[in-house]
């Protein structure tokens, strides 16, 4: 049964334009080398993938916007990416960290 009050799960596809919640930071950590993500009472270290992935979640581009720029810069294939991308940015969402 859904409740009527909780939001609807985003299930992240190719047209998806998804963006960082006004509550998240992706900032440099010059101080320790790394990147973070900064949430409420929360810091996540995301790997280098996760980071090239979060930086083009503008909210502008699609999913396969951010594959498609991916693909290119990496010299990669855009099916294994696309792949990954769905993968990575479905879990981001399940936990709050992404909307779309």
């Amino acid at each position: 049964m859904n409740d009527a009050a909780s939001p609807a799960r985003l299930i992240v596809g190719q047209e998806t334009r998804p963006y960082l919640p006004p509550y998240l930071k992706l900032r440099h950590d010059a101080g320790r080398g790394r990147w973070v993500l900064l949430a409420p009472e929360r810091i996540l270290t995301p790997d280098q993938t996760a980071v090239a992935v979060l930086k083009l979640c503008d909210g502008k581009r699609t999913v396969e916007d951010i594959v498609e720029a991916l693909a290119k810069e990496y010299s990669a294939p855009a099916d294994v990416i696309r792949t990954d991308v769905l993968d990575l940015l479905q879990g981001l969402a399940d936990k709050g960290f992404i909307k779309g």
